[in-house]
């Protein structure tokens, strides 16, 4: 059985490839999706698709509509969501995609370091499981499989 996994958080590190390598490496039947992780494909998108608008607020309007598109269905269509959150960048994006996840009453693994724990206190409470590391949260779904 192959379980789709959504990695929502920072677009700015490798920790997908991380994942990726590691649950490679476990043997564990995953296959992943994401938020689109090209920063500038991101932003220009809204435009690359409706055209020039007229100022940075209609242009971030644009693009989001078109990235939160593409979220909800690669969301909608994955089996279970893991939402990293780091220390280095601001992590709006993630709790957002966190949010959904579990309002979508999708499966959700927030991985978030122990600095994290009292600002991600609430929605750590409502995700199925918190962990610290990406080693952890590839344990978890291992244990799918046992």
């Amino acid at each position: 059985m192959e379980l789709t996994v959504y990695l929502a958080g920072q677009i700015h590190t490798d920790w997908r490839d991380e994942v990726q390598q590691k649950a490679k490496e476990k043997n564990l039947p995953l296959k992943f999706v994401a938020p689109q992780t090209n920063h500038d494909r991101s932003d220009d998108i809204g435009e690359d698709i409706l055209g020039e608008q007229p100022g940075k607020v209609y242009k971030d309007d644009a693009a989001s509509s078109v990235n939160n598109f593409r979220t909800q269905v690669l969301m909608q269509k994955s089996d279970v969501v893991i939402a990293l959150f780091g220390e280095q960048y601001k992590q709006w994006n993630t709790a957002m995609d966190a949010s959904a996840a579990i309002a979508m009453n999708k499966p959700t693994i927030i991985i978030r370091p122990e600095s994290l724990i009292h600002p991600l206190k609430e929605l750590s409470n409502k995700a199925n499981v918190t962990v610290e590391t990406v080693d952890q949260a590839l344990e978890v779904l291992a244990y799918i499989y046992e």
